[in-house]
């Protein structure tokens, strides 16, 4: 009975442990998820203010001077 204990003791500190790593890794894989968001984002916003640029420029360059 007293080995049972200790052997179940063993797995449960060893349990604790794999789930402390686990707890540690997700952590930092939603962290990191997070700053790839931002990430795409702040890519999307130049992307866009790129075409607006684009956009913007043939415009300009599609009008017909004043004296045609």
């Amino acid at each position: 009975m007293e080995n049972l204990v200790k052997k179940l003791e063993e797995q449960i500190t060893f349990l604790q442990q794999e789930i402390s790593q686990i707890s540690k890794e997700l952590y930092s894989q939603q962290k990191e998820i997070k700053d790839l968001k931002n990430e795409i984002t702040n890519l999307n916003k130049r992307i866009e203010d790129m075409d607006g640029e684009i956009v913007s420029s043939i415009d300009k360059e599609d009008k017909k001077p004043p004296h045609y």
